[in-house]
């Protein structure tokens, strides 16, 4: 194999498929890319068994071939050489010649026969929807995932579809995040549950550009994100996921209207006196034209008002104020509508098209 590729090409390829390496694994094939360059394109894939990316590198194919090798070596050594073009050959012995320049480097390769390549998928369920969006969504939801495995369907999304809406659901025990998307057409009915490293890793790879179109395919066992002369492959996680709506109200005793920059900035600021790993709960007290917000901590304590519009009763509630920050760190809107029923029901971050919807448990605090 010979091929001629510039080295930000190249580089490219390599931090989109390093994505998909194994770094936990007893199997060293699952340590390696695979260069494939026995058609007429050059092909670089990653796969952990979890998760699976193809990537086409633009470059010249001057002799075809096929090699398997080191991920982090590899990538390492690119990444180091200076920019221009990068001359890639192996011989028969699966070594790998890297030339630029005046740099060359010799490193081992391995026969791709053991390599996993990507499942063949069938493409018949799919939607398009611009890069800009899902990167959007992801981001507005990502956060409330559960970040250990003890329930494993906890650290996953759910992406539902039902017409022309798209409706992405995530929650760790304490929270829920909910963004619905109109589409531009109508589709069957999907329900699927997609693991939070993938989509984590997916939003790194997309421009997020309104004009770039991602193709979502899926399958019973897997979804498929096609775009920019990329695939990535993930497993689904499988099982029923939770029943959202019986978690979610449109009852409220107490709805206040603020200023979200000025609420964020508010909250932020109180975790100044929280020290790390500390449960300070922040104590809002909602009263006709204002909210007090207070924290107490070893530190010190902290009070600031904010206006607001209210309709219904006053009330005294408590939060961990990181649940807040997160959700109100990812709403574009100047000012959120919070929805309460009583100091120990959840609270709704809500839109009035319920085009997001955040849910925060309260937490117990005293008012001593």
């Amino acid at each position: 194999m010979k091929l001629i590729c510039s080295k930000a090409d190249i580089l490219r390829s390599v931090n989109i498929a390093l994505k998909a390496v194994s770094t936990k694994t007893t199997m060293a094939i699952l340590e390696c890319f695979l260069i494939d360059a026995t058609t007429s394109e050059i092909k670089m894939l990653a796969n952990d068994m979890e998760l699976g990316i193809e990537t086409i590198v633009k470059g010249d194919i001057l002799e075809k071939g096929v090699i398997a090798i080191n991920a982090k070596i590899f990538s390492e050594i690119i990444r180091k050489l200076p920019d221009n073009d990068v001359v890639i050959e192996t011989n028969d012995n699966y070594m790998m010649t890297i030339t630029c320049e005046k740099a060359k480097f010799n490193i081992a390769g391995k026969s791709g026969d053991d390599f996993s390549y990507l499942p063949v998928i069938e493409r018949d369920k799919y939607i398009t929807l611009s890069q800009f969006t899902l990167k959007e969504i992801i981001r507005q939801t990502i956060f409330s995932i559960a970040d250990n495995d003890s329930n494993r369907m906890m650290t996953g999304e759910l992406f539902e579809i039902n017409g022309n809406v798209l409706r992405v659901v995530s929650l760790d025990g304490h929270r829920i995040s909910i963004r619905k998307v109109e589409l531009n057409e109508s589709y069957d009915d999907v329900k699927v549950v997609v693991q939070g490293k993938t989509l984590s890793e997916v939003s790194k790879i997309l421009s997020g550009e309104a004009d770039d179109t991602v193709n979502i395919f899926f399958t019973k066992n897997h979804i498929v994100f096609e775009f920019d002369n990329t695939v990535v492959v993930s497993r689904l996680i499988e099982g029923e996921y939770f029943r959202i709506n019986q978690m979610l109200s449109s009852d409220y005793e107490t709805k206040f209207t603020i200023n979200k920059k000025e609420f964020l900035n508010c909250i932020d600021r109180s975790t100044l006196l929280v020290k790390e790993g500390d449960k300070k709960p922040i104590i809002i007290s909602v009263n006709d034209q204002e909210i007090e917000l207070k924290i107490n901590s070893s530190l010190g304590s902290m009070n600031e008002n904010i206006d607001i519009r209210k309709e219904g009763k006053d009330l005294v509630i408590g939060f961990n104020p990181k649940f807040l920050i997160d959700a109100l760190r990812v709403i574009d809107d100047e000012e959120v509508d919070i929805y309460l029923v009583n100091s120990k029901a959840p609270c709704f971050i809500r839109d009035k098209e319920e085009n997001y919807i955040y849910l925060i448990l309260p937490v117990n605090f005293s008012q001593a």
